[in-house]
């Protein structure tokens, strides 16, 4: 009786320590200094001053908040499309159906239906008898059941760290979302930049070349020489230089948008954005870093694979403890087969097998190796999280060093425009050449490249943090398995 006791005592427990989520970390805030919860505006387009909200409510499809219906359908597609979504269903089916399997296994009895025949001549001598030898036919049909009673709970910690490594896969698959949604979202805007900024340097381009013809045509008047129209020769040929990397590069990000999206590069449908598409999210969200490693997918990811380090290793200590396991077989054996049913013997048998290791030197170590993977996959979750704090903290800073940026950029934008329209006026009134109206045309137009880049860098910003702060990567909803 005491022994059934403390069978049962045993195993009702799993060896090795039950996992403990991480405590979250113990930083208030993302950076040594505040951040600004308002941003800077600018009396230009995307210049909008921008909010931190703490607890903001925000649609897991963030990137709606851009106000691009063109984006919206081309990361859809993409959900749909993309090979990357379709090999991480994949394989979080296979994980979650390996737990299943090895529950199948463990938890529930094994049983077997058998059917044997065999035909065997047998001599008498072999049993002291005399005679000829005899030959038979002997038929066996059974059924047996077989049950591990996982004492130690190793088979449990097993099953523990496959729901684990499941969830890995869960978490993967999430992570996988995020960084598309945000890919995408960013190559579009990037495409979006590089269009206008081609636009601004041909016209650049156009304004030197009307320059070099006016400089030829006063060649040869007389009033200037050859060397002031091979130094504008020069401008131009270096601004018409900067138009094919432009275009490879506009060109190169529609190629990455289609792949993204699962298509060719060669199939075309990639929408032409501009930032005319595209508005700026006047309030983003502010999650705390306690929040954070509960909401970042990749953060998730490093727990659950801390947990199934945690479970492996109990399953290394349930090895060094006793193993009970229960077979028993009923069966009948007959010398025909009309017989089996009937009139034949009806056989049985019932074991209980109990194994201590005693001397296997190879389970200490294998324990330490168990333990030494803990302590990678601990230190491993540490580095995401510290990760994870400082892409947060970058996006702020950058958000709000980028408004001012911008601001700055549109001041100076407007400063250009002011002279452009008084050289302007100058010129109708004969107190300014034409080439003065050009040079003006020029700085204006170049002062409006940087202005289309810092536009552009703060919408990229905010899609930044979208994905920092893991934004709709819990939305249950939004996970897919198909």
């Amino acid at each position: 009786m005491v022994a059934l006791m403390l069978l049962a005592a045993l195993a009702g427990c799993a060896a090795g320590p039950d996992f403990q989520r991480p405590a979250p970390p113990d930083v208030a805030s993302y950076t040594a200094t505040p951040v600004a919860t308002q941003t800077d505006s600018a009396p230009t387009s995307l210049g909008a001053s921008q909010r931190l909200v703490s607890g903001l409510a925000v649609d897991a499809r963030w990137w709606r908040s851009l106000k691009s219906p063109a984006l919206d359908a081309l990361i859809e597609t993409a959900f749909e499309s993309s090979p990357t979504l379709t090999a991480a269903r994949a394989t979080l089916r296979q994980a979650q159906e390996l737990s299943a399997a090895q529950a199948g296994a463990t938890l529930y009895p094994q049983i077997d239906a058998g059917l044997t025949a065999q035909r065997q001549r047998m001599s008498p001598s072999a049993l002291g008898q005399t005679g000829d030898a005899r030959e038979f036919s002997l038929y066996n049909a059974s059924v047996g059941v077989r049950y591990n009673l996982d004492l130690a709970g190793g088979n449990r910690r097993a099953l523990e760290a496959l729901a684990a490594r499941a969830d890995y896969r869960r978490y993967e698959l999430e992570a996988a979302r995020l960084t598309l949604a945000g890919n995408i979202a960013t190559a579009a805007i990037t495409r979006a930049r590089l269009a206008a900024q081609i636009e601004t340097t041909a016209a650049i381009l156009a304004s030197l070349e009307e320059q070099v013809r006016i400089a030829q045509a006063r060649v040869r008047l007389g009033q200037a020489v050859p060397d002031e129209v091979l130094a504008l020769q020069t401008q131009a040929e270096q601004r018409r230089a900067e138009l094919p990397t432009l275009r490879k590069q506009m060109q190169q990000t529609e190629h990455l948008l289609a792949v993204l999206a699962g298509r060719a590069p060669g199939a075309g449908g990639i929408p032409e954005f501009t930032l005319a598409d595209f508005s700026l999210p006047t309030e983003l969200p502010l999650v705390v870093p306690s929040e954070l490693v509960r909401r970042r997918p990749d953060i998730q990811a490093a727990e659950a694979l801390l947990h199934a380090a945690n479970a492996e290793y109990g399953v290394a200590v349930a090895k060094l403890y006793p193993q009970v396991n229960l077979s028993a077989s009923l069966g009948s054996q007959a010398l025909t087969t009309g017989a089996l049913f009937g009139a034949g013997s009806a056989v049985w048998s019932l074991v209980a097998q109990l194994t201590q290791p005693l001397f296997h030197p190879g389970l200490p170590a294998e324990k330490r190796a168990a333990l030494a993977a803990f302590d990678a996959a601990a230190a491993n979750y540490q580095g995401v999280v510290l990760e994870a704090l400082r892409n947060v903290a970058d996006a702020l800073r950058a958000i709000e060093n980028d408004a001012q940026a911008l601001a700055a950029l549109a001041a100076a934008d407007a400063a250009a425009q002011g002279s452009l329209q008084s050289v302007e006026r100058q010129y109708q009134l004969g107190a300014a050449s034409y080439v003065q109206v050009l040079i003006a045309q020029q700085q204006a137009q170049q002062t409006r490249i940087g202005l289309v880049a810092a536009q552009a860098q703060r919408l990229t910003d905010s899609v930044a943090l979208y994905q920092a702060m893991g934004i709709g990567s819990n939305d249950e909803q939004e996970i897919s398995l198909r």
